[in-house]
């Protein structure tokens, strides 16, 4: 499901085309966006007959506390025929890398009913294409591909999925979804925090914005020395911000994020050095019957 992802600078089509050489189809869930956007054009451009649209209008009525996003996500999910279901967000991307590897899980859960979803690894980057963020506050995994005709649900803010409110059974996978939410010029972030935080408060007015996000200290952030996926090279040739970001304390415009706070630094290190990534009393709504 998305709405206004060119003017809000997501990598929508990257996103597509990311797991489109894995899917049968892909269905996308298009909400009515300003009169300025592209999305659908920028959609439209890979030119691949497994995508289908669904035009929608987003019900005001439902942008309390984030509820449209559920909503349309279940939208789209409905209309997804086959076996499994993979669900992506339009700031998250796959690596080509891992694509057989997926290909394979789903191929060897199939016959065991009781899997009913399939648990990926999440890589947050912050600000630019090489700092990402391992840090105690932010998910590590996430339910990205769910069994379908199972009455499974999109739940809250389309963040993860339920049956009936029940935690699903899932296998832990190995599959990486690289993260770009919080990867854009500073004015376009300050734009898509203050939208996606209106929509929450359930409000729908269109923003103007002059100001910049503030990402704080750069130095602080670990830096990325993976690969990206292939689909984003284009994009992060475009990377043209870096003068806008801060590499010291000083200039700092806003309190400091969780990320930020020393005692969450503690535990972050504590969790990367001593339990090889695993989070204490960290965000689980799954429960992890398998590991592949």
């Amino acid at each position: 499901m998305v709405r206004n992802a060119t003017r809000l600078c997501y990598p929508v089509k990257e996103s597509i085309a990311s797991i489109l050489p894995v899917v049968d189809e892909f269905i996308v869930a298009l909400g009515k966006g300003d009169d300025e956007d592209r999305t659908e054009q920028e959609i439209l451009s890979l030119n691949d007959p497994k995508i289908k649209i669904i035009r929608r209008v987003w019900d005001p009525e439902l942008f309390l506390n984030s509820e449209i996003f559920r909503h349309e996500t279940n939208v789209a999910l409905k209309e997804c025929s086959g076996d499994w279901c993979f669900y992506i967000q339009a700031d998250e991307v796959v690596h080509e890398d891992d694509l057989p590897y997926i290909y394979n899980v789903c191929k060897e859960s199939y016959a065991d009913e009781n899997i009913e979803g399939i648990l990926f690894r999440y890589l947050h980057f912050w600000g630019d294409y090489n700092h990402y963020l391992p840090f105690h506050n932010w998910y590590r995994n996430e339910i990205r591909i769910v069994r379908n005709h199972t009455g499974v649900q999109s739940v809250k803010d389309a963040q993860s999925f339920r049956i009936e409110n029940r935690k699903l059974k899932v296998v832990a996978s190995q599959a990486r979804i690289f993260h770009y939410g919080w990867v854009r010029p500073p004015q376009l972030m300050k734009t898509k925090k203050r939208e996606h935080d209106n929509i929450h408060r359930g409000k729908s007015e269109k923003l103007q914005v002059d100001d910049y996000f503030d990402y704080g200290n750069m130095s602080s952030i670990p830096l990325y020395k993976g690969s990206h996926p292939a689909v984003m090279t284009d994009k992060i040739k475009q990377h043209n911000w870096q003068h806008l970001l801060r590499y010291s304390e000083k200039g700092r415009t806003r309190p400091l994020l969780k990320h930020e706070k020393w005692h969450y630094r503690l535990v972050s290190w504590f969790e990367n050095r001593i339990l090889n990534g695993r989070q204490l009393w960290g965000y689980k709504n799954w429960k992890v019957i398998k590991k592949m």
